[in-house]
């Protein structure tokens, strides 16, 4: 299956490595129809982006020759449909076992990532555990940016990976806070909400 042709070079090229997988610069080449040397800067500039990476692989004869294939960061150009899928289930569990279950649910998610971080935590003063959980949260997709003030730090999330979800079940939001208590070892308050309307989510952070 090619890609259609009223997208542009770069957009065909994601387009063939999401269907067919890793290609060769030769390989998307023949299909595109133009030269490879324009073909070879567009796949700079993919790479250079992040969107697709380089690997070798082994030939029979000869040198190895590189493929190219998306990236995490590639894929995310393509619809997915997990938050609805998500929102859907939870649903189902609400009306089979109550809004009980979807609490339980969270409390579950927010102690089984508070195990996942807690020995980071261990030994550190609150300046460190802060710089930690910040690492950890923009590692985890949700854009962070920290800053001091004059009581404590303040904590400002950009993107919520699961904000569909936030948006319908406040318990996600409740829960976080709560993990953010735990972890620090701190006070800790929300000032604004992505799921609230808030341009970020920002948490003031205080020492107890």
């Amino acid at each position: 299956m090619s890609a259609p042709r009223d997208m542009s070079t770069r957009q065909q090229v994601l387009h063939m490595l999401k269907l067919q997988g890793p290609l060769s610069a030769r390989e998307i080449t023949a299909e595109l129809n133009i030269t490879e040397m324009a073909v070879r800067r567009h796949l700079a500039t993919l790479e250079k982006d992040g969107y697709i990476a380089p690997h070798l692989v082994r030939q029979t004869a000869g040198r190895p020759s590189a493929v190219y294939g998306l990236t995490d960061t590639g894929e995310t150009l393509f619809p997915k449909t997990y938050p609805k899928v998500t929102l859907d289930l939870l649903e189902e569990l609400q009306d089979e076992a109550g809004e009980e279950m979807i609490d339980l649910l969270f409390e579950r998610r927010r102690n089984k990532l508070r195990e996942r971080y807690k020995k980071e935590m261990e030994d550190k003063d609150l300046e460190s555990r802060v710089h930690s959980l910040a690492r950890i949260q923009n590692d985890g997709g949700y854009m962070t940016e920290l800053t001091e003030d004059g009581e404590g730090y303040i904590l400002r999330e950009y993107n919520c990976p699961i904000s569909e979800v936030a948006d319908v079940y406040q318990q996600a939001c409740r829960c976080e806070l709560e993990l953010f208590e735990s972890l620090l070892q701190a006070s800790v308050t929300r000032t604004e909400c992505l799921a609230k309307g808030g341009r970020c989510c920002t948490y003031k952070i205080k020492p107890s």
